[in-house]
């Protein structure tokens, strides 16, 4: 595999233009919530006063999205009482310098520090502490500044207000929106094995869009309603759906290729061709609330089908099984769209708690707790945002700037925990800001300019930035300067003097950004090691799983899978990441690369072995021996665990790693009253061998690669 240049990977993330992200719709509404509060103030002839309303909308609006109502709901009500609190203690203990830019710093390092969080945490930190920078700058007394945060809480919850007003009629929308994009993505997977080739490198299909339903779907555990209760059985019959299907594709190839004349795998065909059809109309049945045409029918046909595979032998036992398994996971998701209509739905007891709202609380103390220390990524962005914050507020303060909250409020925007992210968003910063000054001064020296003007500029500037933003940052902040220009002017300030204090700040806060990195770095490729362990412990934690169910299948249930299989979709998800920001940093190397990526696509391998495992266990219980099979697993998790210690930095010798061929060697002889084990279990601990044994060298490999630098 190749890798790009990181000076090409670095001006592809630079000119990047995401279709996929533009959201008119949210952007509509939140260019509403921030016009109306300045209509409502030029109607009254105060549409000065009308700003910290306005602005409360603007930062507020960076927590909508379309997620579902409830999550959305929870996440624009924390922003709305941390901007309306930063507003209120910004303006009253801003007039004193001393306090204002420690003040500043603590409030950095707390945002910094809730990046380890959660994405939807980091952003909040961040919205609070830009407002705390800006409003700190005007101080009022106490009452007028406790008002002055009532006003921006009032805009916040016109947002909300917004953005929430179809929850009553279209209650679980989002939900069922997420749901059809993961059976469209099923019902693509079922169509692969026809017309694609199957990759085993690449990560298991729909992987993002049954993680975005889990996450999605959560809170439903908590919903008095059979709707709700409906829509986490559909979840779950989709997941169990996605580990059939894998399963199936595999068994497909391998009886392909060991007899291409075979008549089986024109049979998978067909069943794949029905059923992937009857998956989308199922998708399509959750987003309109509509009965499945034909689904009996469909249904009758790929039971024939599995009538007919009855009769033959080898693997293709398997691939019936798989094939009873996926039948009956159908059958019920029809069941269950065809009745999750308003019609009949009442109250009931909870299906399942889900974990108590003070053991999260708990959980994140914890997680942040375990991040406050040097060697943690997270606390080193923590401090230098803080430093920097405090650097740009004396400087913008001391030396008397116009506008001096635009200097630590660029740094706070700029500054991010790696360094691709830091100089792409400081470069189009750069050029952002100057295309949005610009802009805003072109207008406003070629069309004349009243308030309802302004007002409409206001709300094309936001529309910009909210519908096209998540894009590319640069067209993010070209709405920004423009928006703020136009608010200014509202305010009574002569555009000139804005565009040009925002332009002397905005160089500057850059520039403090870019050297408190350039003097005290957190290279990705130092966090790459401790990325790579927990994805293998992850792993290691998820086949415990399953091995435990092989081993003792009256144990546990097929929910206690759920657990580690989202927290390797997440680990995995992370590394994919990390693998995007090392490719455009400097320093690494081309080779560095390549066996990174060649580790990644072996994992990926073993993940979807370890998925068509489970499957098995779905579908009833694969023939195993018992002892042969325990000491396999216990070599795999041994392996797995002797791995992750080395990248964490305990020496290993790879010969004396436990035999994993010698184990699927003595595995695959075993007999017994059953007969031998089953060909599943046979194919997948023979890909699981290969993989770990892959892993073992590449990351041998990489890690003296790594020494030698």
């Amino acid at each position: 595999m190749s890798s790009p240049a990181p000076r090409n990977a670095f001006w592809q993330i630079l000119v990047r233009l995401d279709h996929g992200s533009f959201t008119p719709w949210l952007a509509l509404r939140n260019s509403i919530g921030v016009a109306l509060p300045l209509i409502a103030g030029a109607a009254l002839g105060q549409a000065p006063s009308a700003l910290p309303m306005c602005t409360g909308a603007l930062n507020v609006s960076f927590s909508d999205s379309s997620d579902p109502y409830f999550l959305r709901a929870r996440r624009m009500m924390a922003a709305t009482a941390l901007v309306g609190g930063a507003v209120f203690i910004g303006m009253w203990l801003g007039a004193n310098f001393a306090f204002a830019v420690v003040l500043a710093a603590c409030w950095a390092f707390a945002a910094g520090m809730l990046v380890s969080v959660s994405p939807a945490a980091a952003d909040l930190g961040l919205v609070s502490l830009v407002t705390l920078i800006v409003f700190s700058a005007s101080p009022m007394p106490v009452e007028r500044a406790f008002y002055a945060g009532l006003t921006a809480v009032a805009g916040g919850l016109l947002q909300m207000v917004l953005s929430l007003a179809p929850w009553p009629l279209r209650r679980y929308e989002p939900e069922r929106r997420i749901l059809r994009e993961l059976f469209l993505e099923l019902s693509t997977t079922a169509a692969t094995p026809a017309t694609g080739i199957i990759d085993a490198s690449e990560p298991p299909p729909a992987s993002g869009q049954i993680t975005q339903a889990q996450i999605a779907l959560a809170p439903l555990t908590q919903a008095n309603y059979v709707e709700a209760e409906r829509y986490l059985i559909i979840l779950n019959q989709a997941e169990r759906m996605r580990l059939s299907l894998l399963t199936l594709r595999r068994l497909r190839a391998r009886i392909r290729r060991e007899n291409p004349n075979a008549c089986e795998p024109p049979l998978i065909d067909r069943f794949f061709e029905i059923y992937s059809r009857m998956l989308t109309e199922v998708s399509d049945s959750i987003l309109k609330l509509t009965a499945i045409a034909g689904a009996a029918a469909g249904l009758l046909q790929l039971a024939e089908i599995a009538e007919e595979m009855r009769s033959k032998k080898g693997m293709a036992i398997d691939a019936r099984i798989q094939m009873d398994a996926l039948i009956g996971q159908l059958r019920a998701t029809v069941e269950l769209v065809s009745s999750s209509t308003p019609a009949g739905v009442d109250e009931f007891l909870r299906r399942e708690s889900k974990q108590p709202w003070n053991l999260r609380i708990i959980g994140v103390f914890a997680t942040l707790r375990a991040n406050v220390s040097l060697q943690s990524a997270v606390c080193r962005h923590a401090i230098r945002l803080s430093a920097c914050i405090a650097i740009a507020e004396m400087v913008g303060r001391g030396f008397g700037l116009s506008r001096p909250y635009w200097l630590p409020m660029t740094v706070a925007i700029v500054l991010k925990p790696d360094f691709a992210s830091t100089f792409t968003r400081g470069v189009l910063r750069l050029i952002g800001t100057f295309t949005g000054l610009a802009i805003a001064t072109v207008i406003f020296h070629f069309l004349p300019m009243p308030i309802p003007a302004q007002i409409g500029f206001v709300a094309a500037s936001m529309f910009v930035m909210r519908c096209f933003g998540p894009a590319n940052y640069g067209i993010f902040v070209t709405g920004v300067s423009s928006l703020i220009v136009f608010l200014f002017a509202l305010s009574g300030f002569s555009p000139s003097d804005v565009v040009a204090a925002r332009a002397e700040n905005t160089i500057a806060g850059g520039a403090i950004a870019l050297a408190a990195y350039w003097f005290w770095p957190t290279w990705e490729r130092t966090q790459t090691p401790e990325l790579l362990a927990h994805l293998l412990d992850c792993y290691r934690q998820y086949f415990r799983v399953v091995r435990e169910r092989f081993s003792q299948p009256e144990v546990g249930s097929a929910s206690d899978l759920n657990t580690p299989r989202l927290a390797s979709r997440l680990a995995r998800s992370n590394m994919e990441a990390s693998m995007e920001k090392l490719s455009a940093e400097p320093g690494v190397l081309p080779e560095s690369l390549q066996i990174l990526q060649s580790i990644l696509a072996t994992s990926h391998r073993l993940a979807h072995s370890l998925m068509a495992l489970e499957a098995g266990l779905n579908s009833g219980q694969p023939a195993v021996h018992r002892e042969p099979f325990i000491a396999f697993a216990n070599d795999v998790e041994l392996t797995l665990f002797y791995l992750t210690g080395s990248l964490r930095g305990s020496p290993i010798e790879v010969q004396k790693l436990p035999d994993l061929r010698e184990d699927h060697y003595s595995l695959c002889r075993a007999t017994g009253s059953g007969g031998s084990p089953s060909q599943l279990v046979i194919v997948e601990t023979d890909r699981i061998t290969n993989s770990i044994n892959t892993l073992t060298m590449e990351l041998a490999k990489w890690m003296e690669l790594e020494k030698r630098r």
